[in-house]
């Protein structure tokens, strides 16, 4: 992912954001919101808002010895980026490059991470096709630097990309492409006659243009490869990497094409570059503090870091319906990083909690899915979300992981009519309203602790 570059100026961002390590990449300021005038384009927007549950996969060259992925080769000073070994810094890069002749996931199994996925009730997929270490996950013709020219490459999988793609379009999911505008690989990028001593090219552009030429072609070009239709037809273009813009790649251009061929509605999420060709915006390990009238989506991952990494503190999954509850309230959609092991496999530790998120989507998913806001949208651990024509109010109660569950759900606003029922069973439920619109609604016995779903019209 990429570093935070820019002041969030009208959403802070929850407790969530704070209590993972490393950076948070924060939104884009709210006043730089460009709706797009591509019908095509506001058509998949409007399919993908219903869509609110997704997973991003960052799997690559980190994901051996396990550590952050890709960050740990650049030399900034700051406390998020450790290196192993204790190796100075050349000999660190050195290493890490020679990563690619390790990563051999013989077990790959791309048709496992979809059967999860769909299981845990998540309905569009994104995976890293490179990142900033320039490592690609799919055959580029471009480089030699890549899964399928390593020890992979005489396996029928190797162009990893593709096989991930088909697997999931087999169950349904739109389909999106995460992609690094930087690339610390190329000599074109981090030039060998220079020091690497951050992020950003390591040259001036105005004393080595056609460096900075070659850079701009090369990168333009592997968009070219994963928009060929090879690897069939895309959603969503995720591209990571804010320092570097949009118009740096020429990104019109690219989008142009691409929507008028083989990706008609392409949504493009420049991420951190405000206007045109952000055209969802993406904060990251956390949710804005407020709802959201335009298209966002929160990232955020599932154990602390993106990739896989050993013995990973997962999060329950009471903790991630507890954030799709929110994120959904707000009018957002949340995508939930997944790390691959190094071999090609979701790890059953992770297995098992998104598994148990999809067992509570089975019974509860009106209340998310193809849902919108409503004024009204919090009172404490309850979120309202309402059907697309607002005859319909949901409340989401999220308690607090080990809480017992209370006899009696209270909050203040959205007052019901009528029948009020529990989506788990449809048992109908009692409940009062006082003169000063606080609603007491009465839960029966025998209900199981964590979160549900209620069901009800508004007054």
């Amino acid at each position: 992912m990429a570093a935070a570059g820019a002041i969030m100026a009208t959403a802070a961002m929850t407790a969530e954001a704070q209590q993972v390590q490393g950076f948070v990449h924060q939104q884009s300021d709210a006043s730089g919101y460009e709706w797009p005038t591509d019908t095509a384009v506001i058509n998949k927007l409007d399919q993908w808002r219903d869509l609110k549950f997704g997973v991003l996969f960052h799997w690559g060259l980190y994901s051996v010895p396990g550590i952050v992925e890709s960050w740990s080769i650049c030399s900034e000073d700051v406390d998020w980026i450790s290196r192993k070994g204790n190796m100075p810094y050349e000999e660190y890069k050195k290493w890490y490059w020679s990563l690619a002749d390790s990563l051999n996931p013989t077990q790959f199994d791309p048709a496992q991470w979809a059967d999860i996925m769909a299981d845990a009730g998540m309905r569009y997929a994104i995976f890293t096709t490179k990142h900033h270490d320039g490592f690609c996950m799919f055959d580029s013709r471009l480089t030699d630097f890549s899964i399928a020219k390593g020890p992979f490459a005489g396996n029928e999988k190797s162009d990893v990309t593709r096989h991930v793609f088909d697997a999931f379009r087999d169950k349904g999911f739109s389909i999106g492409a995460y992609f690094s505008k930087p690339d610390w690989h190329t000599e074109w990028f981090w030039n060998p006659e220079f020091a690497t001593p951050n992020r950003h090219i390591n040259y001036k552009k105005e004393r080595h243009p056609d460096w900075w030429k070659r850079y701009q072609d090369f990168t333009a070009g592997q968009l070219g490869e994963l928009l060929s239709g090879r690897y069939g037809r895309l959603d969503i273009l995720w591209l990571d990497g804010g320092w570097i813009k949009g118009d740096d790649i020429g990104l019109d251009s690219i989008l142009l094409e691409a929507r008028s061929g083989r990706h008609p509605g392409l949504i493009s999420v420049d991420r951190s570059i405000r206007g045109r060709n952000e055209n969802y915006q993406t904060p990251e390990r956390g949710i804005p503090e407020k709802q959201l009238s335009y298209p966002w989506e929160s990232c955020i991952t599932l154990s602390n870091d993106w990739g896989w990494v050993p013995d990973a503190p997962y999060k329950s999954p009471e903790k991630v319906i507890a954030l799709l509850a929110e994120t959904t309230a707000k009018g957002g959609c949340l995508l939930l990083g997944v790390g691959p092991t190094a071999e090609g496999l979701i790890e059953p530790e992770a297995e098992w909690r998104l598994r148990a998120v999809g067992e509570w989507l089975r019974r509860n998913g009106e209340a998310i899915y193809s849902t919108v806001t409503t004024p009204i949208y919090n009172d404490g651990n309850v979120w309202f979300t309402a059907s697309k024509d607002g005859s319909t109010l949901y409340a989401i109660v999220t308690p607090a992981e080990g809480e017992a569950m209370p006899r009696q759900i209270t909050w203040n606003g959205n007052e019901p009519k009528g029948r009020m029922t529990l989506l788990d069973g449809r048992r109908k439920l009692s409940y009062s309203t006082d003169r000063n619109g606080v609603t007491r609604v009465n839960l029966p016995k025998g209900v199981k602790a964590g979160p549900l779903a209620i069901k009800f019209r508004k007054r």
